[in-house]
């Protein structure tokens, strides 16, 4: 608690976010406008939100552009992208806490720099090699038989995900311990910048890719390279410079917890067990913990320098793995992560499904467009909420109404239009599978390949416009015999994006505010490993059950799993509600 006031206070003493004086007549308040209007633009929340602004752009323009690039480098398949998100959701989910831990063990303003400074030459070097491929690609692939394009494809896949870890240590420092210094703790305004925050990424992913592709589109790949590397060395000075000046007019940014700045995780863990408890045990274990640390020493000492390191980083792997789950919002934060097990999204999944049910690429960006509004609406909803029930209760009520408007899409499943066969699953029918008998015959319309066809079609009739796919010239018979189902569907996807949006926030700001400053950078990379962890599940999923008719499936399961997050956070509502009586 004493960290947190000397916070408030000395945050408070260079951060003016309510100047407000009644007493003022209209005509001073009308003169004080535009100097209000000049501070707030010189202020820490605007830089914050500009520099966030620049990277969020940044991120969206490099993950449409990557996964577009690396289709277009291996002739048109899928191959090289499904590799791309193995490696880069598996490098999160093993060296999350170690990110974490990094951001925890070094000052605010070194972790800011290092991790923006990586991410923008690692994604302009990428963009260079990438320049080169695509100009020289026929020259490239005579060269070693072959073996340069690998090496080349190879690159280009480390250097994006080394812009990926960046890019994650970034957030987890800016968004998850910045914001709250920057505040001074004031829970009103930690939600208003949490849901600023969150309208410019909703904002950005909509806007970025689109402009990103019509360069692209109209350009070609190597000038869509070349305008990446451009925005990214540009957005490279101008967040050093505005997160430079943060940190300055700041002072409680340059204060961590003193003895703890620059210990490793294990140390600070041992220290706070030995303040926590009594003193008569520590001074009684001390002689044993002498000894057993002298063998200790002596067994390690024998082993090489390297596999050492190795121990410490998977030691502090596990010890952070444990700090997440001490958390008393440890229960909130993992059913955040099962939220992330859902084909329920505007993802290239719902939307190879939509093209398989006849809608077209115009309506499905439509739907894109409404899905952006709905999330906008969803921050707004989340402060209004928290200011009238509390933050708490507007867990709750973001949760109810996230699982009301997914019932529509479990009515989608059963409604007329809707392919589900689960006559597909039986071995005996195996057969039946790829052919247009029985059950199948009834939705006959959906491909004219067969109904077998998997949900993502061949690249050739995919236009890539965002972080989804948009599908042009789709085949005739596509109709179905009825739109109840897919209306159903995506209206539930649509407005199930309020309480989404809200819920988030609410989970994000508890993580903000109930993990103590020493540890926030470690549990925030554990929870971005367990966000990655539950969404690769959800692509093990669509492996599994890769035909539109087993789509209702998934959306069952998606569900169930949604529905499982939200009973975590009940779980822990009640958990935390108990406290306050317990301790009367």
């Amino acid at each position: 608690m004493s960290l947190r006031t000397e916070g408030a206070q000395s945050a408070g003493a260079a951060v003016e976010f309510d100047n407000d004086n009644d007493r003022e007549s209209p005509v001073i308040k009308a003169r004080n406008i535009p100097q209000s209007a000049l501070i707030y633009l010189r202020g820490p929340k605007f830089l914050i939100y500009v520099s966030g602004a620049l990277s969020m752009w940044g991120d969206r323009m490099w993950h449409f552009a990557i996964s577009v690039f690396l289709i277009e480098l291996y002739g048109h398949n899928l191959l090289l992208t499904g590799i791309f998100g193995l490696v880069v959701a598996g490098s999160v989910l093993l060296l999350g806490a170690l990110i974490g831990d990094w951001v925890d063990r070094n000052p605010r303003n070194k972790v800011a720099h290092a991790s923006l400074f990586i991410q923008n030459i690692s994604v302009t070097v990428c963009s260079i090699v990438l320049m080169l491929v695509f100009s020289y690609k026929k020259w490239i692939e005579e060269i070693w038989d072959g073996w340069l394009t690998v090496v080349c494809y190879t690159v280009v896949i480390v250097l994006a995900d080394v812009a990926n870890l960046a890019s994650t240590a970034l957030t987890i420092a800016i968004q998850r311990d910045w914001i709250v210094v920057i505040t001074g703790y004031n829970r009103g305004h930690l939600a208003g910048m949490n849901a600023t925050m969150r309208r410019i990424d909703q904002v950005t992913n909509i806007l970025a890719p689109l402009a990103v592709g019509q360069v692209m589109t109209l350009a070609s790949n190597v000038v869509g390279c070349g305008f990446i590397l451009g925005w990214n060395l540009v957005s490279l000075i101008v967040e050093f410079v505005f997160l430079s000046r943060v940190y300055r007019i700041v002072p409680a940014l340059s204060v961590k917890p003193p003895a703890m700045e620059h210990q490793s995780y294990l140390e600070k863990k041992r220290e706070r067990k030995c303040s926590q408890g009594r003193t008569s045990a520590c001074t009684t274990g001390a002689t044993s913990e002498e000894s057993t640390s002298n063998l200790h020493l002596q067994e390690t000492s024998r082993l090489p320098v390297c596999l050492h390191r190795l121990r410490g980083l998977l030691s502090t792997c596990r010890e952070g793995w444990r700090a997440y789950y001490r958390q008393p919002v440890f229960l909130a934060g993992l059913g955040l992560a099962f939220l992330y097990t859902t084909v329920l999204g505007f993802d290239c999944i719902t939307t190879g499904y939509a093209y398989t049910q006849g809608v077209s690429g115009s309506l499905l960006s439509i739907l894109m467009g409404m899905s952006a509004v709905a999330g906008l609406l969803g921050t707004v909803l989340f402060t209004k909420l928290r200011k009238a029930y509390g933050l708490v209760n507007t867990g709750v009520i973001s949760s109810v109404l996230h699982l009301v408007c997914l019932l529509l899409c479990v009515c989608s499943v059963f409604a007329p239009g809707s392919p589900m066969d689960l006559s597909i699953l039986n071995i005996g029918n195996s057969s039946d599978v790829g052919g247009m008998t029985g059950g199948h015959k009834r939705h006959g319309y959906l491909l004219r390949g067969g109904s077998n066809q998997p949900l993502l079609p061949d690249r050739s009739s995919i236009h890539w416009t965002n972080n989804t796919v948009l599908f042009e010239n789709a085949p005739a018979g596509t109709e179905p015999e009825s739109y109840i189902s897919i209306i159903l569907l995506f209206l539930g996807v649509i407005t199930a994006r309020v309480g989404l949006w809200s819920f988030d926030l609410t989970v994000t700001q508890l993580l903000q505010e109930t993990i103590c400053e020493s540890e926030r950078g470690v549990v925030n990379g554990v929870q971005s490993s367990m966000n990655y962890l539950m969404d690769l599940l959800h692509f093990l999923m669509v492996i599994s059950a890769p035909q539109p008719q087993h789509f209702g499936i998934l959306v069952i399961i998606s569900v169930l799993f949604i529905f499982t997050g939200h009973t975590m956070y009940f779980l822990y509502v009640r958990k935390a509600k108990r406290k306050p009586r317990t301790n009367t």
